[in-house]
């Protein structure tokens, strides 16, 4: 399975340049006030969550299409190991997008609690309570993708296995239909053997007769 630890190398380099990104982008790192590259960074961290999206969606598909049993199961593992790592990924990159937002509009987290009473405060509380609304909702449309693509996964496997089950059945049928045939063939030659037999024992005796005549017939003329 070359293809797949291809794309197991590709898979690690893409989470880690993701993890890289997200650490970019930790408040703790600028001081409460978003970095000039902040949106770049967002942008090419969920760039990057696509593209091993698609490697882990590729890994899948190899390790569903192995033919050794224990490789497939080893394969399969290593795919939700993968897929609970990027599902953690997209977990910290949403956080850190809502950090970086958050800062965007002039808060941070300390700056926004001690800040309601200025002018203007409402609308931005508005705004900002918008914005989380809406990051919610992507990351349960997120979750929902996920879950179809885990379910659609079961599926293949599935189908897969059935096909497997329907192939070893209809290997199965046609044993029993050679062995059918076998046993019937065999009784064919049992009863020809057996008629053979009767006819056989039918000569035997009437040859027996014929001889039995003869010799009666013989002593008849002698004594005659």
């Amino acid at each position: 399975m070359a293809d797949f630890e291809r794309y197991d190398e590709e898979f690690a380099s893409l989470t880690e340049q993701v993890t890289s990104k997200i650490k970019s982008l930790d408040p703790a790192t600028y001081n409460g006030v978003a970095p000039p590259t902040a949106e770049a960074d967002v942008k090419m961290a969920h760039n990057l969550l696509l593209q091993a999206d698609d490697l882990l969606k590729q890994m899948g598909l190899e390790a569903r299409g192995a033919d050794d049993s224990s490789v497939k199961r080893d394969l399969l593992g290593k795919v939700r190991v993968c897929k609970t790592r990027l599902a953690n990924l997209r977990d910290d990159y949403e956080a850190a997008k809502t950090q970086v937002e958050r800062l965007s509009l002039g808060f941070s987290n300390d700056i926004s609690s001690n800040s309601r009473s200025s002018r203007g405060s409402g609308s931005k509380e508005r705004l900002l309570s918008n914005t989380d609304a809406l990051h919610s909702q992507s990351e349960t449309l997120a979750n929902a993708r996920s879950i179809m693509a885990e379910t659609e996964s079961v599926a293949m496997e599935i189908t897969e296995e059935l096909g497997r089950h329907r192939e070893t059945i209809s290997s199965a049928h046609g044993r029993v239909r050679q062995v059918t045939g076998m046993t019937n063939r065999a009784r064919r030659i049992v009863q020809n053997m057996s008629r053979r037999e009767v006819q056989q024992k039918l000569i035997l005796y009437g040859v027996a007769g014929t001889i039995g005549l003869v010799f009666i017939f013989l002593l008849y003329n002698m004594f005659s």
